[in-house]
């Protein structure tokens, strides 16, 4: 029984009466992205200067090992938040993000830190997703999307604000440890307020799956069911995690080749750090009002609109070395860049989870998790070649982008 029935509250849905558990699951959700933010300026940075790794693909195996356990996480937890429910799920991600910053304080070998990273991958996708089911289980449908915006507004204002305090401190006081200070707070933080003030959600979900009689037998649906519904039969749901699949591959270079990127041309840690923050930054505060936007004007165009922007924003990113001469320059077309691809993402992610909701409803959320596995390809023509253009292009950039960070004339393959 949940901890709302054992109250007897009445259960409503909607944004309004249920403002204060909302509230919290954003500072929750805030918790979860500053996690991760505190990785987004210093983590690339240490392999290099503290480890003394040069191999580019060692460096990137951080991010392999927290984006691989990330999708798992986000499937099983769409998945286990039916059958286990909300609350717990989340306090199972936090106890595994607790450790996190300790190991990145004092790990004495880059192996430490890719496990770390194994053990935040676990905490950002229980938690995250677990925020995103029980704040769609809160609104119902009617405001699905502004949700979602203020959920993604606070997780990656909080990455950006995370990004920027890492970047200082580490510029003052060096990369390791006192940049992880902050982790500390946020871990503990988000521990004690799920275990203490968090109300579990399932009911509101189930209120909404009533209301839906249309598909109320879905919610038994097995898992082999789900997964491939979610992968190639529901048109929708195959597009939408195509496109997330796309939008994380473009956030995972920004995370983990950006920094070195700007670091080979010679840019200081806290300017580095100022850029590593315009990004989320951007996306965190547009998308407040794009998750509103998709509300009333559909989101098929949106995401479309947005991928295109996200590629051409890394594309700015990536020539602007061999277009601009010197470093106050470059700096400020990096900048540029950084925005635009903030607002591409803006665009493109809280319609993404809106989309979900819409298809969902209120049967089994595992589809929520399942968004972010790695699926191949869109499910209309038209948005299948959209898609698979935006994606070409972001792999073609990206492999430009690793071989700036080679160095000038050093080919690919030879690069790691």
């Amino acid at each position: 029984m949940s901890s709302r029935a054992a109250t007897h509250d009445p259960i409503e849905l909607g944004l309004r009466v249920n403002i204060k558990q909302f509230g919290l699951l954003v500072l929750i959700n805030a918790f979860v992205g500053g996690m991760v933010g505190l990785e987004r300026t210093t983590l690339p940075l240490i392999a290099e200067r503290e480890f003394g790794l040069t191999s580019k693909s060692v460096i990137l195996s951080f991010i392999v090992s927290f984006g691989a356990v990330k999708a798992v996480s986000n499937l099983l937890a769409g998945r286990f938040s039916d059958l286990l429910g909300r609350k717990s799920l989340l306090v199972t991600g936090w106890l595994f993000g607790l450790p996190v910053p300790f190991i990145l304080m004092w790990a004495p070998s880059w192996g430490w830190v890719i496990a770390a990273n194994v053990l935040l991958g676990i905490n950002q996708g229980l938690c995250w997703s677990t925020t995103v089911i029980m704040k769609i289980d809160l609104v119902g449908p009617k405001r699905r999307g502004f949700a979602m915006g203020l959920n993604e507004f606070a997780g990656y204002g909080a990455v950006a604000l995370a990004a920027l305090a890492s970047g200082y401190l580490a510029s003052t006081f060096g990369l390791r440890p006192v940049p992880f200070y902050l982790g500390i707070v946020f871990a503990i933080g988000g521990l004690v307020l799920s275990l203490t003030l968090v109300r579990d959600t399932t009911d509101h979900a189930m209120l909404e799956g009533r209301a839906h009689q249309d598909i109320a037998g879905d919610k038994n649906a097995s898992f082999a069911k789900v997964f491939a519904e979610t992968s190639f039969r529901n048109p929708t749901l195959f597009s939408v995690s195509q496109a997330g699949l796309v939008n994380n591959l473009n956030d995972g270079m920004t995370w983990g080749l950006f920094p070195l990127l700007f670091s080979s041309y010679g840019l200081g840690i806290s300017s580095i750090g100022v850029l590593a923050a315009s990004y989320p930054a951007v996306w965190a505060v547009a998308q407040i009002a794009t998750g509103a936007l998709s509300d009333r004007s559909g989101r098929k165009w949106m995401i479309v609109v947005g991928m295109w922007v996200q590629a051409a924003s890394i594309c700015l990113i990536a020539a602007t070395p061999s277009v601009v001469d010197h470093l106050a320059g470059r700096f400020w077309l990096w900048t540029m860049g950084a925005v635009f691809l903030g607002l591409g993402t803006a665009l493109v992610y809280p319609t993404l989870l809106a989309a979900i909701g819409d298809v969902v409803h209120g049967r089994s959320v595992s589809r929520v998790g399942d968004r972010t596995r790695l699926p191949d390809f869109a499910g209309s023509d038209r948005r299948r070649s959209a898609s698979k253009l935006a994606g070409f292009g972001c792999w073609g950039v990206s492999t430009l982008a690793r071989s700036r960070v080679c160095g000038r004339g050093t080919p690919v393959g030879n690069c790691g």
